[in-house]
């Protein structure tokens, strides 16, 4: 091979291998942007659930309530859920309880019937249990009925307010045997909750609407009282 021959092949062996270190860096650069944006939206995802779990407490609360939402990047919005209390004719009670939701990327936090549920691609968890009590003579479904539609969407930092007023209201539905039913797309998080208090557990779409509810029959007759705590909501 001539010296002409030799130095074209160092400069074509240069040119591929600065191809492929400039090929890896960019993939380098691209999987360390994918953990940077997971990790932010886990942070997100945990920051809001413990702002929720602290702005709204309308079991505690009478009245007026004010707390603060921060997230850096994400989506808050409302959703339409139901809290049923069933008996052996059917539903005894229907709360329209709705949820409020806080989404970016594949992580979230829902507040849903007095509960914070954290949640990702195929799991969820309970940070707050569901405001259900149950004993051997009396079971109260205490809800928190969410009015209000809430959508807010942002990047780059964000800090809202969020107020509740609050009002209370007690349902007597007698003895009986109940089962309740809390509609919600994380199942995964009120199931094990309700296992937790050694409920039988069945999951199923009572309403048709594709929105599933775990259901809990509580055995033996009971007295039931159904506690709806109207709460207003407004993100400012």
């Amino acid at each position: 091979m001539s010296a002409s021959e030799r130095g074209q092949s160092n400069v074509v062996g240069v040119a591929v291998l600065l191809g492929v270190t400039v090929v890896a860096l960019g993939l380098l650069t691209a999987s360390v942007g994918t953990v940077v944006d997971q990790h932010a939206a886990a942070s997100d995802a945990q920051r809001v659930a413990s702002d929720l779990d602290e702005a709204l407490q309308p079991v505690e609360t009478t009245g007026v309530r004010r707390g603060s939402v921060s997230f850096t990047r994400g989506s808050l919005d409302t959703l339409d859920r139901e809290v049923r209390v069933l008996d052996s004719g059917g539903n005894a009670s229907v709360v329209d309880a709705n949820a409020l939701r806080f989404s970016t990327g594949n992580r979230g936090a829902t507040y849903l019937a007095g509960s914070v549920l954290a949640h990702g691609d195929g799991w969820s968890r309970t940070r707050s249990p569901v405001t259900v009590t149950a004993d051997p003579d009396v079971l109260v479904v205490s809800v928190p009925a969410l009015r209000g539609d809430v959508a807010r969407t942002a990047s780059g930092g964000v800090t809202y307010t969020l107020r509740s007023n609050v009002s209370h209201e007690r349902r007597n539905l007698g003895r009986g045997g109940y089962r309740v039913a809390v509609e919600t797309e994380h199942t995964d998080a009120v199931r094990a909750q309700f296992e937790r208090w050694n409920a039988t557990v069945s999951q199923r779409d009572i309403d048709g609407d594709g929105t599933p509810s775990v259901v809990a029959d509580f055995p033996g007759a009971r007295t039931a009282y159904v506690v709806v705590h109207e709460t207003a909501v407004t993100v400012t």
